[in-house]
């Protein structure tokens, strides 16, 4: 892939080498990215690229052969080979998605279209009442008529004092059009699911097997009985901060739970057994695949689900990760 010459909104020139350039100064000899010296001195440095975690090649087992949820395509369980790259470290905050937005002037899709889904949990009395339809499988889910990235919950809503929060009603050509602004890509759904384990093989969490260990919370879920009550136990009834609670072994924060995470798959429900290296993303179809849970379910490692690329709700499309390969 290209990156760009410059980094996004400065004139500095992008600190990061291609790994054909690398290989030229050193044949042979895999490095780590050449990063511009002396960070404090240039203030303007993009916190794009200060904020991504290496990690590290390896392979692990994909997926389960015991799927909660069989529709939802997490099986089989398969050994997938993936090579080193760089995730974002957090969920794209609004903060760091307003930055895009002051610099091109980019209207997302929620707000092109007008409306959104937003959890009905999170809705005004007022606003409730101008709503006379909902998801059919799912009528916790409602559309909300002036819902979008500056007003999560509705017209009567906004980010002011969650602006370190993660960015909602985020469609995926939204996230692709942040990616290409930023120099970064969204990583695959194999990435995904292997940066999220942090390391772990065989453990229901990206922590280890316990959902609360010694009693602390590691992810920002619902809390309670779904959907009429939400106790907020873990401090947070809505979104929390991109940088709540303990990050994963590679550094990663809320790979679980807070929002769903776009990643660059198509969707699909058959995969094969086999052995794969680096899988790609598929097969072109209506849907793309999302990852991770959002607050109002369970947090299970890896769960994943498809959605069109037009698709945005509340509390589920942030992207968590962007990520550069050398």
């Amino acid at each position: 892939m290209t990156f760009p010459e410059k980094l996004p909104g400065t004139s500095i020139p992008n600190p990061f080498i291609s790994r054909e350039e690398r290989v030229c100064i050193n044949p042979g000899v895999e490095l780590e990215p050449l990063f511009v010296p002396a960070f404090e001195d240039m203030p303007e440095l993009d916190s794009f690229y200060l904020q991504m975690a290496s990690i590290p090649a390896g392979v692990f087992t994909m997926g389960t052969d015991e799927p909660a949820i069989r529709q939802d395509g997490e099986w089989p369980a398969r050994r997938v080979h993936i090579s080193h790259f760089y995730m974002d470290r957090y969920e794209v905050s609004n903060a760091e998605f307003e930055k895009f937005v002051n610099a091109t002037g980019y209207l997302t899709e929620a707000e092109n279209f007008g409306d959104s889904f937003v959890f009905e949990g999170m809705l005004s009395e007022q606003v409730k009442t101008g709503i006379h339809q909902a998801v059919a499988a799912a009528p916790w889910w409602m559309p909300v008529k002036g819902a979008n990235w500056r007003h999560p919950e509705g017209p009567d809503s906004d980010i002011l004092n969650r602006m370190d929060h993660p960015v909602l009603h985020i469609s995926w050509n939204d996230a692709v059009a942040f990616c290409t602004w930023a120099g970064k890509r969204l990583p695959s759904e194999a990435e995904w699911e292997y940066s999220c384990r942090g390391g772990l093989e065989n453990r229901l969490f990206p922590w280890g097997n316990k959902l609360h260990p010694r009693g602390q919370h590691y992810a920002n879920i619902w809390q309670g009985e779904f959907p009429s009550s939400n106790s907020g136990e873990d401090g947070y009834k809505g979104t929390a901060p991109v940088t709540a609670f303990p990050p994963n072994g590679y550094g990663l924060y809320n790979v679980v739970g807070n929002a769903w995470e776009w990643t660059s798959d198509w969707w699909t429900v058959s995969h094969s057994a086999n052995e794969t290296y680096n899988p790609p993303s598929g097969f072109v179809s209506p849907d793309n695949v999302m990852m991770g849970k959002n607050k109002e379910a369970a947090a299970f490692t890896c769960s994943r689900m498809g959605f069109s690329s037009t698709s945005i709700f509340y509390l589920a499309l942030p992207y968590l990760s962007f990520s550069k390969d050398y």
